[in-house]
């Protein structure tokens, strides 16, 4: 039955939508308004504004909700959960808009704000959008960055929509309206959970205190978020402060800090003073272990420092009387707080902000790509699947840096004499998947840089014979990755750990990095006697960072090498007790309370018999991988991998070489391939000089090269 209106309840819009002046209902709710895809609607909150109407996604229908972005809540004058109405709108082309800039735009021309190119870019940026008279609108530009204007004036009067031959006049904004631009939650990606929990924690307490008044408890007074640095806490925080209308102030350590006695404490009184004037307000305290440590770590040097917490745990404790004041804290290093802070009634809950997954990643690519003219070659999904350890700060430099990439294309063009760059060359501006690839080897994931970690470039056709164990690496990290149902199904864990062991030179650490280029993970290489420290208790801190790092970059493949350096057999002499503590901290990170998800352990060692008997045993390295010496067929394929793109002569073959180097390893086959090139190579630079050859091209490596190098390496002990 068709309708005139209809209520619908408010929900945040998809990262990809914001901006675009679009509304997603249920196609039921569309079919009673008599709507079609992309017609114009009002939505009438405590004012109205128009939206183009579109489907939601099959997940969100029969629920009764509208999905739109903070522009169109802020405009609507409707918050989240809120209701709203819906009616489909009259409207007309816009014949003339004028926009009065809320955000800086001066970078946009040095000219002005008003000037005529501008104009015509910001026209084509906002091209199709409904706007009516007191709207606000936003142009995002290259990248993620954007500028908000406000509609100032729109002819004819009522619902427009602006087109191609609309005239865009711009004006500068007044003083009292301009405004740095917003933060809404649409603008944070792959935190959906976390987000939803803060609300609940901030939201709920602000907006509606008598609830818990008619419950009879006390309303939450703050909330610690803690995670690695760029993975959003602040963001966060700004993002709740703007949807929620509250006051919002900000402090940060140094600031705190004053030279005068009892200054530092006076300037945290006034900072909670404030914000109670402004009730209902939200006081977020940025790195906040930098004010409140463990005072039981301080020296007696440090009694301002000791006066600051004291003074911050006796405000957090008088909030009640504050009014509405809640107390966002954020910190990446949760353990140097003090305790006493970290109690209920003072951060009522703590939320860990954990490095996006793949899904995460996407959502954050897609926000920081929003404005970006992309080609068609990009694939944001592989991306993302590739961007292991990345968290959101990380993948807006790899966005910047791409589009830096594709910068530099013009750069040639670029006369620096100009007064500005011609405007048809930015609109000739495309970023391709090429630009992300070049990008990628300037920015590196920063929670896990510390450490030495990878995706090497060595694929399975890199490593000659071993086949079968090749397919038993596949099967342990590979699958778990591609067929995740399938285990899920079958209720089965993937192996824990895989443990590679065989002489010298089989090929061990060369499978280990095979197996991460073919799964696509971060490898992360670590030498076992490097973990070793004179200092006690520094080599069991090291393994816990170690496996702290892994967890944070997973999926991962922590791969220790000389692994029966760091886990000898206990019992067996040496300096047995920090063996065997270390043995026991390394036990309790593979095997301990705590799940090891998204890690692979892979160890090698040529020394098995030394190695412990409890870190061998199923559950902890469930595959024990022999490497045996390769066959005449494996060094037939190995000459043919370390021989591919050599200038062969005619008469090597490489059969007769592999029935020659019988019993030797790949790493003896490599050196004799590159003792042969060294030895052709010396043979060449002594005939230019006679002149007898002349041309690069000429260089062979012919038999008698393999066979003089067979010779050194028959000469060298084994």
């Amino acid at each position: 039955m068709k309708k005139d209106k209809i209520t619908l309840k408010v929900k945040e819009a998809l990262a990809k939508d914001v901006g675009r002046a679009l509304a997603r209902i249920d196609p039921e709710d569309m079919q009673a308004l008599g709507l079609e895809v992309g017609d114009i609607i009002v939505i009438e909150g405590k004012r109205q504004t128009p939206a183009k109407v579109m489907p939601c996604y099959a997940d969100d229908r029969g629920k009764g909700i509208i999905q739109m972005d903070g522009i169109v809540r802020a405009n609507a004058q409707a918050g989240l959960d809120e209701k709203v109405k819906l009616i489909k709108a009259d409207y007309k082309p816009a014949g003339k808009v004028t926009l009065v800039a809320l955000t800086d735009v001066g970078a946009l021309s040095k000219n002005g704000a008003a000037g005529g190119k501008d104009s015509q870019y910001i026209g084509s940026l906002i091209n199709g959008l409904p706007v009516m008279n007191g709207d606000r609108v936003r142009a995002t530009l290259f990248g993620s960055r954007f500028c908000e204007f406000k509609v100032s004036g729109a002819i004819p009067d009522g619902v427009v929509v602006i087109h191609a031959g609309t005239l865009i006049r711009m004006e500068t904004g007044k003083s009292e309206e301009s405004r740095s631009g917003k933060i809404s939650y649409e603008d944070i990606g792959g935190l959906g959970v976390h987000i939803q929990r803060i609300r609940e924690m901030i939201e709920l307490p602000l907006r509606y205190p008598q609830v818990f008044a008619r419950l009879g408890i006390q309303a939450p007074k703050g909330v610690l978020l803690h995670g690695p640095p760029g993975t959003g806490k602040t963001l966060i925080a700004r993002a709740v402060a703007n949807e929620t209308d509250a006051y919002f102030t900000h402090i940060s350590g140094p600031e705190i800090m004053g030279k005068f006695y009892g200054e530092s404490e006076g300037r945290l009184r006034s900072v909670f003073e404030d914000a109670q004037k402004h009730a209902p307000a939200i006081i977020f305290i940025d790195e906040i272990d930098a004010i409140a440590p463990k005072r039981e770590d301080m020296g007696g040097e440090k009694q301002v420092e000791r006066r600051v917490v004291a003074q911050l745990l006796s405000l957090l404790d008088g909030l009640e009387s504050r009014g509405h004041v809640i107390v966002i804290g954020a910190t990446n290093i949760p353990n140097t707080l003090d305790p006493a802070l970290r109690r209920p009634g003072r951060f009522d809950r703590e939320i860990a902000i954990p490095i996006p997954d793949k899904r995460g990643r996407l959502e954050i690519l897609q926000i920081h790509t929003r404005g970006m003219p992309l080609a068609g070659d990009v694939a944001v999904e592989r991306l993302a699947e590739i961007t292991h350890g990345f968290v959101g700060a990380d993948l807006e430099a790899l966005a910047r840096e791409a589009a830096m990439s594709a910068l530099r294309k013009i750069f040639p063009v670029i006369d620096f004499e100009m007064a500005e760059i011609p405007y048809e060359t930015l609109m000739k501006l495309e970023v391709t998947m090429d630009n992300f690839v070049e990008a990628m080897k300037e920015v590196e994931p920063s929670a896990i840089r510390e450490v030495f970690v990878e995706v090497p470039d060595v694929r399975w056709e890199d490593v000659g014979g071993l086949e079968s164990v090749q397919r038993e690496l596949q099967q342990a990290i590979e699958w778990p990755l591609k067929y995740a149902d399938l285990f899920q199904r079958a209720h089965t864990n993937p192996p824990k750990g895989i443990l590679l062991f065989g002489l010298p030179g089989t090929g061990k650490t060369l499978l280990a990095k095979a197996a991460a280029t073919a799964s696509g993970v971060n490898f992360i290489s670590v030498k076992g006697p490097a973990l070793i420290s004179k200092y006690v208790g520094e080599s069991e801190r090291a393994i816990r960072e170690v496996f702290k790092t892994a967890k944070q970059a997973s999926p991962t493949i922590l791969f220790f090498d000389e692994i029966d350096s760091l886990l000898p057999r206990r019992g067996s002499g040496g300096d047995g007790h920090v063996a065997e503590r270390v043995i026991s901290q390394f036990l309790t990170e593979v095997d301990g309370i705590e799940a090891l998800k998204g890690v692979v352990i892979l160890g090698a060692t040529n020394r098995l018999e030394l190695m412990d008997p409890a870190v061998i045993r199923s559950g902890r390295f469930d595959l024990l991988l022999e490497l045996p010496k390769p066959d005449a067929k494996a060094r037939e394929t190995i000459f043919g991998i370390h021989t591919r793109q050599k200038p062969l002569a005619e008469d090597v073959d490489l059969k007769a070489l592999a029935k020659l180097t019988e019993g030797r390893t790949g790493s003896d086959i490599e050196f004799v391939c590159r003792k042969a090139s060294l030895l052709a190579i010396a043979e060449f630079v002594e005939n230019m000089a006679t002149r007898k050859v002349q041309d690069k091209k000429e260089l062979t490596i012919t038999n008698k090269h393999f066979t003089a190098a067979l010779r050194v390496m028959e000469s060298q002990p084994r």
